[in-house]
């Protein structure tokens, strides 16, 4: 077999010494023949020609010879690959033409496969990821949101840890930020707190050092490890670093290790708030008090042979006992437990996002395809003389096949490694266009699975475009066609009928994807015109934390945000000022149970939340939410005064309809919570203080002063409170403006105090719209060149159906037609193809209704302004497209085209 290999290898490089050794081998053979003829007796002139007539054809003997290797296959493949690089020579124009359609239409497929294929079917980078679940609890009765679970509380971690026997590992962790400092500026970053049992149940290894012992994490040492991200930007990759000393929250940790370049814990998602570093959980004494405050996540690794249903019973039956252990305040709680896959539960959020800009991508790619298979239809049409020609010399129907398909198969690679290239370009431009919704951003790269995923789409691809024309190809008829002359004349009904088909199904799809991006675009512009309950305009915000080292008194908190409040009411350009626990409409989700005085609540409803919100300084005028009854709170408010609040309009009318709420009282907790009653003071307006596009929900506001005082006894001594907060400025000038004096002002008090999240108020909902907004841009986009895609091939097939009729309309014109006629003959050829597709269109809309609700804000999938809109433009935009070709059409001179004839 290998000297076979070989042999065909030498016959392909020089096949001019495969010839002569053929010749040397017919030039022996005619000598022993010639010689065994004239031993018979043969005369010499005899016995050649016997031997030559043994022989026959030279010609014939040596093509027998190189037929019978493996080489000869692929000379044959060569030799149409040279066919189609000359018919590619002498039709540039479509050669261009095809391939930039296919690299289009590729490209985009390989770009958001590279997206889908990065965030969703990348394995997890731990070990055995399959094993690996979150664990979470889930309260009855309460929307959790996608994930469908609140994570779990510091003792709860302690609780799963110890009684759960269907996981090989179990910890916890909760997301932190910490006040860095090194050699340069103080800075915020965000990092972990984690289990000493994280890292090895993850299965990862750090790059450098170690990880933390449990010996640490029940001591509370101060010791980190770092990521790779940050041993780079901070450290300049010092291989030094491990020992090295840094300051968090001005306590200083040792670096004990680097963990690898792709290890990212938490798994949350976006780039911004991805964790520098960890550090051990080491819960406080009052932490493990907190039973109520589900601050936590909780990841586990499934025993072997344990089923992630098996995992979820054993974790019932621990939050089960967890529930039963509640405090006698917390009786009425319920909770029950959930095991989810980690790696679903990562993308989880993303995944029907991502599902619809695959389809949407893959509508661009279906009518490109359309597209060029219209064109090699139309090539075909053109060449029917010269493959008549072929099959009349024998060529077979066979050889014709596989020569247009190697000819659509060579467009389509060349396609495929153009769309390769612009889909690298597009990954690395457009990866910092991405939502920051979206999770496991650094994984998105061009790796071998997608250049694959390229490859095998546009062998796909080349195969579906190419099929169709190259059976026409095959199937081409030798004596009709020789006999019209090939030039015009009849084109077989079932070419036109698929060309027609092939455009209906362009502008059906095109129409679908125009409509969802109509959609799209008015549930955009529903949420930018929504009434937010506060006033967005000219407002600046900014976060900050206050180390536990100089802050661990609460005096000393006291004193810095009394005299932030103060200095900032002095600055000029400053109208109000004000501090808050959580910003409105920052997407962060905050619940507190809450009692309401004479209020009896549904059957079935064993608590009521509300969002939480401590205030200090002249907060509601600087956020710019109305005061609809009642007063707003005073420095009268203070430690010392009775308990006041201040809810929502929601939360009056809901528990005391029809009655002035002014006086009336709440207390957080549960109906035997000993917590002390709140008295109502003021009614504010609405205002949206999670997502934007979120449901408005009950809101309480209380005095930053006394929210320890609201919870009574349950709040363990020496407990701290507004150590961070979110500082809201009203300005008279551009917030951008503010900026510098607002920092100035924090430095003038803690000179390493650094504030996180400044900006404006305008920018900060600018990002909470960017998923919506990258939804929206996107689907237009795609919308924006189906519609273009298929209008041309709707102009394609109007231009090519005028072409073949020149004849017909000469007749027609010698007859007594006018042009008029003419062009509305052509006009209502092309009507016909839109009304037809954009009827199957909206039908298809209809049926992708359910797959777009999730998407919409506000806005019915059925909404008749769009879909008649949408409708309408395709229909003009296809009876644009056929004017033109019929206005050609019209302009024909019928002498000069009947004498062509």
């Amino acid at each position: 077999m290998l000297r076979s290999l070989m042999a065909g290898v030498r016959a392909l490089i020089r096949p001019s010494e495969r010839n002569a050794q053929i010749e040397e081998e017919l030039r022996n053979f005619f000598a022993a023949s010639v010689e065994d003829k004239l031993q018979r007796g043969m005369s010499q002139e005899n016995a050649e020609r016997e031997a030559r007539a043994e022989i026959g054809s030279r010609e014939m003997v040596r093509h027998n010879i190189w037929s019978a290797g493996w080489e000869s296959a692929v000379e044959s493949f060569l030799r149409e690959l040279r066919v189609t690089a000359h018919q590619m020579r002498t039709s540039p124009g479509f050669a261009a033409t095809a391939i930039l359609t296919l690299a289009l239409g590729i490209g985009a497929t390989t770009a958001i496969f590279s997206i889908v294929e990065g965030v969703l079917l990348r394995p997890l980078p731990f070990a055995d990821p399959g094993r690996l679940v979150v664990v979470g609890d889930t309260v009855p009765g309460i929307n959790l949101g996608s994930s469908g679970h609140i994570g779990g509380t510091m003792p709860q971690i302690l609780t799963y840890e110890r009684e759960t026997r269907g996981f090989a590992a179990l910890g916890g962790f909760e997301q932190a930020g910490y006040e860095f400092s090194d050699a340069g500026a103080p800075a915020e970053i965000s990092a972990a707190r984690v289990t000493a049992s994280i890292f090895p149940l993850l299965g990862v290894a750090p790059l450098m050092g170690r990880t933390f012992t449990q010996q640490e994490d029940d001591r509370s040492l101060q010791v980190t490890v770092i990521s790779y991200a940050m041993w780079h930007s901070r450290f300049h990759a010092d291989p030094q670093i491990l020992g090295h000393k840094i300051e968090l929250n001005r306590k200083t940790y040792e670096i004990i290790g680097v963990m690898p370049r792709d290890f990212e814990f938490p798994l949350i998602p976006g780039l911004m708030d991805q964790s520098r570093l960890w550090v051990p959980l080491s819960p406080t004494p009052d932490e493990l008090q907190e039973a109520a405050a589900w601050c936590c996540g909780m990841v586990g690794r499934l025993e072997l042979g344990v089923t992630s249903a098996q995992a979820q019973q054993d974790a019932g039956r621990v939050a089960w006992q967890i529930t039963r252990n509640f405090p006698a305040y917390m009786s009425s709680q319920r909770i029950g437990a959930i095991v989810r896959p980690l790696a679903e539960d990562t993308v989880a959020q993303a995944r029907p996002l991502l599902r619809i800009l695959f389809l949407a991508v893959a509508v661009v790619l279906f009518i490109a395809c359309a597209n060029l298979a219209g064109l090699l239809l139309v090539r075909v049409i053109r060449r029917r003389r010269e493959i008549a020609v072929r099959r009349a010399l024998g060529a077979s129907g066979a050889a014709v096949l596989r020569q247009s398909l190697v000819e659509t198969l060579a467009l389509s690679f060349a396609g495929g490694l153009i769309g390769l290239g612009l889909a690298a370009v597009a990954v690395r431009v457009g990866i910092s266009f991405l939502p920051e919704s979206l999770p496991r951003i650094e994984s998105i790269r061009l790796d071998w699975h997608v250049v694959l995923f390229a490859m095998g789409t546009a062998l796909l691809t080349g195969l579906l475009c190419g099929l169709a024309p190259a059976l026409a190809a095959a199937r081409t008829g030798v004596n009709e066609t020789l006999k019209d002359g090939g030039l015009t004349g009849s084109v077989s009904g079932a070419q036109v009928r698929l060309r027609s088909a092939l455009v209906i199904a362009e502008i059906a799809v095109a129409l679908v994807l125009l409509i969802a991006s109509g959609l799209l675009l008015r549930s955009f512009e529903k949420l930018r015109d929504l009434d937010l309950g506060f006033r967005t305009d000219h407002l600046l915000t900014a976060d900050y934390r206050l180390p536990e080292k100089q802050y661990s008194r609460q005096a000393a908190i006291d004193a810095f945000n009394s005299t932030l409040l103060r200095r900032l009411e002095r600055s000029p350009g400053i109208e109000s000022v004000g501090i808050t626990s959580y910003l409105p409409a920052s997407g962060m989700v905050r619940n507190s149970t809450f009692v309401a005085d004479s209020y009896v609540p549904p059957k079935g409803i064993e608590v009521d939340i509300a969002w939480p919100s401590q205030v200090m300084g002249d907060y509601f005028r600087a956020a710019g939410i109305p005061l609809l009854r009642g007063r707003v709170f005073s420095e009268a408010d203070n430690v010392k005064a009775p308990l006041v609040c201040i809810v929502n309009h929601m939360l009056a009318e809901h528990f005391w309809p029809g009655q002035d709420p002014i006086g009336k009282r709440l207390r957080w907790g549960y109906p035997k919570t000993p917590t002390p009653w709140m008295t109502v003071v003021g009614v504010m307006g609405d205002i949206k203080q999670m997502a934007v596009d979120a449901p408005t929900q009950y809101e309480i506001y209380q005095p930053s002063s006394e929210l320890m005082a609201s919870y009574g006894k349950l709040v363990p001594p020496g407990l701290l409170n507004a150590q961070a907060g979110s500082i809201v400025l009203r300005t008279a000038l551009p917030p951008d403006s503010m900026i510098k004096s607002l920092g100035a002002t924090v430095l003038s008090i803690d000179p390493q105090l650094p504030l996180t999240k400044v900006h404006s108020m305008d920018e900060a909902l600018s990002r909470m719209e960017a998923p919506r907004w990258f939804n929206a841009a996107m689907i237009s986009s795609f919308a924006a060149v189906a519609v273009l895609l298929a209008i041309m091939g709707i102009y394609s097939v109007i231009a090519f159906s005028a072409a073949m009729r020149t004849r017909e309309m000469a007749i027609r014109m010698a007859l007594g037609s006018q042009r008029a006629d003419i062009v509305r003959l052509m006009l209502i050829s092309g009507a016909k193809l839109a009304v037809t597709g954009v009827l199957i269109g909206l039908a298809g809309a209809a049926a992708a209704s359910s797959l777009l609700r999730s998407f919409l804000f506000q806005v019915s999938p059925f909404d008749s302004r769009v879909l008649a809109l949408a409708a309408i433009t395709v229909f003009a935009l296809a009876l644009l497209a056929s004017a033109l070709p019929a206005r050609r059409a019209a302009a024909v001179d019928p002498v000069g085209a009947l004498r062509g004839e």
